[in-house]
């Protein structure tokens, strides 16, 4: 590794926190939406950082409304929900384990109460050991 490049990510407390990254990661490419998603409704789980976040933005940028779910990371979520909005589009973000089934129903409820429905569901949750 050269003395340019950036040290590696080193967080104990896991799930890290994408908040404390340095630097931090660039979730918003820059290519205009084109409506594929128009009035569809996208639930995504640990869509408060990393590639949740990066398809949670992408899909409100395609003119879908979204829903997150992360464990504990709730200053990421409130990102995550702020990019979401800064493209025009609703988010509901919800805290909890996906691991719990209860919580899960409680989840799609939420979900279909708020929106009126439900179109696509993307499973990310994942928590990365070093």
């Amino acid at each position: 590794m050269s003395a340019d490049a950036p040290q590696p990510q080193t967080q104990r407390h896991q799930p890290g926190v994408e908040r404390a990254m340095t630097p931090e990661p660039d979730f918003m490419p820059r290519h205009p939406g084109s409506g594929r998603l128009d009035g569809k409704v996208a639930l995504i789980t640990g869509g408060d950082s990393g590639i949740g976040r990066a398809v949670a933005v992408l899909f409100a940028r395609e003119g879908a409304d979204v829903a997150i779910v992360y464990l504990e990371e709730g200053r990421d979520a409130e990102d995550t929900l702020s990019a979401v909005q800064g493209e025009g589009r609703r988010c509901l973000a919800l805290a909890g384990d996906v691991g719990d089934e209860a919580f899960c129903a409680e989840v799609v409820q939420r979900v279909v109460g708020e929106f009126g429905r439900l179109d696509v569901v993307v499973n990310n949750a994942a928590v990365q050991f070093p």
